[in-house]
């Protein structure tokens, strides 16, 4: 599945993690690796740029990070980044450069590239999210299956065994995510396509799409 392929969904100059995805082809090979590159890469960070706060949690010094946020290591707040009111960052997680962790929302084991916005009342899990990816309000990750199987990423007649019980979503550069979707366990999103609001999204959505539902999915003029 070639639009699959880590190459056809980022810009990997658009996060500090870029050095994490070497010798991977597709993107949710990396997710066991996050919390061992970030304790790497942390001890690595300039002092004059960033500060340790606390164990294993790394934040720029012009990072906004409002006083109710709750951020658990290992995990690196990048440059200009803003952490909003009673955020929960459970750990191995990396927020890119400008990126928007809103108001309740929910982080855990994910890569958030630079100008990414999940700014209300999001659930983020085992999850990578491209340059400028947004998630309209209340629109989450469904990580784990409901019979607890290993995911399967399908498109079409093609699927590939992910080998992994906990895999959310893996959104392209300048993906549109609806208010109020879900995506479930497995789900692929090209870059710079659109997810109409309360959408529930299984298996893998072209590039340069619009996902109206199920079974109806245009490209984009």
């Amino acid at each position: 599945m070639e639009s699959c392929k880590i190459k056809n969904l980022y810009n990997l100059n658009e996060t500090i993690a870029k050095d994490l995805f070497t010798g991977a082809e597709y993107p949710w090979e990396v997710l066991p690796r996050i919390s061992a590159f970030i304790l790497k890469l942390g001890s690595m960070l300039p002092e004059e740029d960033y500060e340790k706060c606390g164990e294993d949690v790394w934040i720029a010094k012009t990072a906004t990070i409002a006083p109710t946020a709750y951020i658990h290591g290992p995990a690196i707040i990048g440059k200009n980044a803003e952490v909003r009111h009673c955020a929960f960052i459970r750990g191995n997680a990396i927020v890119g450069e400008g990126a928007v962790v809103g108001n309740s929302t929910e982080l855990k084991n994910v890569v958030l590239f630079n100008k990414v916005q999940v700014p209300h009342y999001n659930y983020v899990g085992d999850s990578i999210l491209g340059y400028r990816a947004h998630m309209g309000a209340g629109s989450i990750t469904s990580n784990v299956k409901s019979d607890k199987k290993l995911v399967v990423v399908k498109d079409g007649a093609e699927y590939i065994e992910t080998g992994l019980k906990k895999f959310g979503a893996m959104l392209g550069d300048e993906v549109e995510v609806g208010c109020g979707s879900v995506l479930n366990p497995g789900s692929v999103i090209g870059p710079h396509s659109n997810i109409y609001p309360l959408s529930s999204v299984r298996g893998v959505v072209p590039a340069n799409s619009i996902y109206k539902k199920r079974g109806e999915v245009v490209e984009k003029e």
